[in-house]
């Protein structure tokens, strides 16, 4: 458990208040501030620069404006966004968002709701156009997360789990160069990690706001939502060696989002092959983390090291996109439909 930190006193209105370790996070170290809360504090990991934040301030400021909930900065007390600590460790603080998060979607009412809070999101912020001044460049580049696991390989030869990881890389390997996606389209203002413990629900399962605003980017919808529907439709969580993907809660979010955004015809087409990519896309990065061990965090309830919880993540996320592969034209007759129902309504 993290020991309370120093840097809360950059916020001289926080200061006094109770810290409680936040758990969930595979990057940022995170803390309640306050007993009911009043916010949280994070402690951001070293890939992220301070001026991320710029693209937080300006992409929750449009969306309050719009009328939807999201968290915003707290600005300490030098007025910048952010503060940096004598070690150069990146703080912030952020306005608490009020529901529950939750690792999984429990059944087609909440992939619904889901589907729906992000196609408001979505809809909210299409008006809006920015240039972030801090991306993560190459977050989807799918050919070098592939590159990535085959240079740890190569490096990382006498890892205690490099024998079950290279059989694990070869199937995955194979998987993407048979990929047969299509192209990414114009690019919006995305989220970028809509994984479903992103996603706020209140006591009545309604979608409340979105968290973890780190990832915000200029990214194709195919992008986006491949990995929003990756994360919903695995009702298993992240945690399991198998997992499926489930097709009615894939129709249920489909349904959710359409009721408040709209697709093109060639970014509807290229939905369910993206979800496949960014299945085995994510099962290279767990992949290279079970060997080099530096990036995700780990759970010791789940696997005794940070490599072998990685592997299992990297096997769930494989058998996945097996079972994503084997449901992609029923995903596009879902998508059809569901497009059918919007326009006629």
């Amino acid at each position: 458990m993290p020991e309370r930190p120093g840097a809360i006193a950059a916020w001289s209105d926080l200061s006094g208040e109770t810290l409680v370790p936040l758990d969930g996070g595979l990057i940022n170290t995170t803390w309640q501030v306050g007993v009911p809360a009043r916010g949280v504090l994070q402690r951001l990991h070293s890939i992220f620069e301070p001026t991320v934040h710029e693209g937080i301030e300006v992409v929750t400021r449009h969306l309050l404006a719009r009328g939807i909930q999201t968290p915003i900065l707290l600005r300490p007390d030098s007025g910048e966004l952010c503060h940096v600590d004598e070690d150069g460790a990146c703080w912030r603080a952020l306005s608490w968002l009020p529901g529950r998060t939750c690792h999984f979607v429990t059944g087609p009412a909440m992939a619904e709701q889901a589907g729906r809070l992000v196609g408001r999101w979505h809809d909210a912020t299409s008006d809006l156009e920015h240039d972030f001044a801090f991306e993560r460049i190459g977050a989807h580049d799918t050919d070098a997360h592939m590159a990535t696991l085959r240079e740890a390989l190569d490096t990382h030869s006498s890892h205690r789990l490099w024998e079950p990881t290279a059989r694990l890389a070869e199937q995955l390997l194979l998987a993407w160069e048979g990929w047969d996606g299509q192209v990414d389209g114009a690019k919006r203002i995305a989220h970028g990690d809509l994984k479903v413990s992103n996603l706020r629900f209140d006591g009545e399962g309604r979608g409340v706001g979105l968290l973890d605003l780190d990832t915000l980017a200029n990214l194709p919808i195919n992008r986006e939502l491949g990995d929003a529907w990756r994360s919903w439709c695995n009702p298993g969580g992240e945690d399991l060696r198998e997992a499926r993907f489930e097709l009615a809660l894939f129709e249920a979010s489909a349904r959710g989002y359409l009721a408040h955004s709209t697709l093109t015809p060639e970014e509807q087409e290229a939905l369910p092959p993206a979800v496949e990519r960014i299945c085995l896309e994510l099962a290279s990065r767990f992949a290279s983390d079970a060997l080099r061990e530096c990036y995700f965090g780990w759970d010791p309830q789940v696997a005794p090291g940070r490599g072998e919880h990685c592997l299992l993540r990297a096997q769930g996320q494989v058998s996945l996109a097996v079972s994503v592969h084997e449901q992609r034209a029923q995903m596009a007759e879902v998508l059809r439909q569901a497009a059918a129902q919007r326009t006629a309504s």
